[in-house]
Parts: C-alpha cells; sequence; structure tokens
C-alpha cells in the first residue's frame, strides 16, 4: 500500500492495521500550519509508523528528520520512505526503540518541531510529553496526535497547550514550552 505525500510523490505504508498513518487531511492541514516553519528545522517523528509525517517534512525542506518507532518492520519502512526523499544535504535517522526509553538518549541533539502520533489508546502521551523539554529549541512547536473523544490536557510538564484543531476523528494539540 502506499500514499502520497507533497510533490505528489508515493511513500510505501505497512498493509494492515499495524501502523494508522495520519489522514491526508490531517498532514496537509499540519503543514499549512507550519507553512514556513518546515524550511531548515529540525523535526523529530516519535511513534512515526509509516514515517509519512517525517517525509513531508523532508520534502518541504527540513534539515534533519529523526523518527523514533518500536516496529522493525515499520522502520525499514521508513528508511526506504525517506531515502526516496532526502535531499542531499538533508538528514534523517530512523531509531528502532521505545520513544520513552529512546528520548532521553537524543540529548544533546535538540528539535524546532516535533510530531508525536502514538497509538491513540496508549499511555505514552503523558510520560513522552513531560520528558521533551530538554530536546527543545527556543520557540519549537510539539504536535500531539489524538483521538478526539480522548483529549490531551492543557498542561504536560513544562509544555502549554497553545492550540487545539479537529479533523474528524482526529484531535491536534499544539504544544510550547512554558
Amino acid at each position: 500500500m502506499s500514499i502520497r505525500i507533497h510533490g505528489d510523490r508515493p511513500i510505501k505504508t505497512l498493509a494492515g492495521l499495524a501502523t494508522r498513518p495520519t489522514p491526508s487531511k490531517v498532514r496537509a492541514a499540519v503543514f499549512n500550519i507550519l507553512q514556513s516553519r518546515v524550511k531548515d528545522a529540525n523535526w523529530l517523528d516519535i511513534c512515526a509508523g509509516s514515517g509519512a509525517m517525517g517525509a513531508e517534512a523532508l520534502a518541504r525542506g527540513a534539515k534533519q528528520v529523526v523518527g523514533i518507532e518500536l516496529s522493525a518492520i515499520a522502520c525499514r519502512i521508513i528508511n526506504e520512505n525517506w531515502q526516496k526523499i532526502a535531499r542531499g544535504e538533508q538528514k534523517f535517522q530512523v531509531i528502532k526503540g521505545d520513544a520513552i526509553k529512546v528520548l532521553p538518549k537524543l540529548s544533546p541533539q535538540t528539535f524546532d518541531l516535533v510530531y508525536f502520533d502514538p497509538p491513540y489508546q496508549s499511555e505514552l502521551y503523558e510520560p513522552v510529553l513531560k520528558c521533551l523539554s530538554a530536546l527543545l529549541t527556543d520557540g519549537a512547536l510539539v504536535i500531539a496526535e489524538c483521538d478526539r473523544l480522548r483529549p490531551l490536557p492543557d498542561q504536560m510538564g513544562n509544555l502549554i497547550c497553545c492550540d487545539r484543531r479537529q479533523y474528524g476523528q482526529t484531535a491536534l494539540a499544539m504544544y510550547k514550552t512554558n
């Protein structure tokens, strides 16, 4: 199976329900919100799934994209997808592992933009969002995707919700540092 990203470029996705690619309507909305912030940004994609959000970031000029994903098969597909999209000066890295264990090891790297899309019913939201502060640049934005029926709190550690959007069953909570 494949989906199309910015520039009408196809990328592979996993067959079945092991991952849930962010719907195209939501991807388009996120990148409309971010617009010029993506170019030359350091992007972190947590629970990367198919890697569609990181691929969009690369296609729109992100300087570096780091993806964290638990599934080994998904990591291989993300790596293939990002290799096709990345230009020579762009860097990317796909890390297989549990986000809660991987995130502390990323320091001293910092990120301007973070997209976090765990399985909606997981218990990852609070622990992941609370440990991001050390990895964020000044003015960084964290976007967490969740089910609209399970909204995220206004504050998570040092992160304060600055905007919320809803697209069908999908909700986005946008956080900045306090």
